[in-house]
């Protein structure tokens, strides 16, 4: 699936790497700012990551 991705990229060897660093730099933006916060609503792993610090 990478190779397909970067076989389609236009242009020379050196704007493929840097549009492939970007895309992905971009993918992973998107993941810790939206997707992965939303998803930890529904995690059942919620309980364990509860901080009980200053709780009463």
């Amino acid at each position: 699936m990478y190779a397909w991705i970067f076989r389609h990229l236009p242009g020379p060897l050196w704007i493929r790497i840097v549009t492939a660093v970007v895309l992905v730099a971009g993918v992973v933006l998107a993941l810790m700012t939206y997707v992965f916060p939303w998803s930890s609503e529904f995690s059942f792993l919620s309980p364990l990551t509860d901080s009980t610090i200053g709780g009463s």
